[in-house]
């Protein structure tokens, strides 16, 4: 089917042919590279992991889209991609500063990526609801349930008529902070371990000290871990397809597309960007 029959109103089915060769693609990468680079093979799987919480945590994002700048419809307003690439650069910052720092091991330098994705999704769901509140005069309401699953807050009676609802629920504002916190960490964590095997192979290929190849280190894996953030989040866009409010949306239940999705993306780019300098 093509992008333009699917439409946006695509179901929340997995096709069991596009997926059997999803898992196919990523057991050949796996193959590939524990044949060609055995060393790299947990860095590849670090890789997978952290393209699945990209896919999963884009799809808890509250994106409303041009109708959102309006007030009608949830969400923020602006792209599913767009948003969730902002929260995992800011969580790749608080990643980065982590792993450059040798008294961090890995869980501190992973959680540090983890809370720069949730801070930066934290404060941009405020100052919209800051926005929407005092600058548009509009309550949050959402479109989706009677009841804010969290609050209980009944929404009907606070939806504009002729809208989806507006601004941000309690259940939207959680929803963006936990996405922001799985964003991040996926990416600290395709980061991370991409770090690890350029650091080692590096020296071995410039014939050159670890210390002096570092710098080429770092600017290889981040160049490479936000290249497959943004591929992460421009798969589970496509999947959202539109708008979306949160977890409590009924889009959501699409994520399980996006994972087998994204694994398959990550697997691959992956390869490539371990075998360029292991090969």
């Amino acid at each position: 089917m093509s992008a333009i029959a699917a439409g946006s109103g695509g179901g929340e089915g997995i096709n069991p042919v596009a997926s059997v060769i999803g898992i196919v693609l990523i057991l050949v990468t796996l193959a590939i590279t524990y044949i060609a680079a055995p060393v790299a093979i947990a860095a590849l799987v670090g890789v997978i992991v952290g393209g699945l919480l990209i896919g999963f945590g884009v799809h808890f994002v509250p994106v409303g889209g041009a109708p959102a700048a309006m007030g009608q419809s949830p969400g923020i307003a602006t792209g599913v991609a767009m948003l969730a690439a902002g929260a995992g650069l800011a969580g790749l910052f608080g990643g980065a500063w982590a792993a450059a720092n040798p008294a961090f091991d890995f869980a501190v330098v992973i959680a540090a990526g983890a809370v720069g994705g949730g801070l930066m999704m934290a404060i941009t769901c405020l100052m919209v609801n800051v926005i929407y509140i005092f600058g548009m005069g509009i309550p949050a309401a959402s479109g989706k349930v009677a009841k804010d699953p969290i609050t209980g807050d009944t929404q009907e009676a606070y939806k504009s008529q002729g809208t989806e609802g507006h601004g941000l629920p309690f259940i939207s504002y959680v929803g963006g902070v936990i996405g922001g916190l799985l964003g991040g960490a996926g990416g600290t964590l395709i980061y991370y371990e991409l770090l690890q095997v350029y650091a080692a192979a590096l020296p071995t290929v410039f014939s050159a000290d670890a210390a002096e190849v570092l710098p080429i280190a770092v600017s290889l894996a981040g160049i490479f871990a936000i290249g497959m953030f943004l591929v992460n989040a421009v798969l589970a866009a496509y999947n959202i397809t539109g708008t979306i409010e949160g977890p409590h949306d009924p889009k959501f239940k699409r994520f399980p597309r996006a994972i087998i999705g994204c694994a398959t993306a990550s697997a691959v780019c992956g390869l490539f960007a371990i075998l360029i300098v292991v090969v």
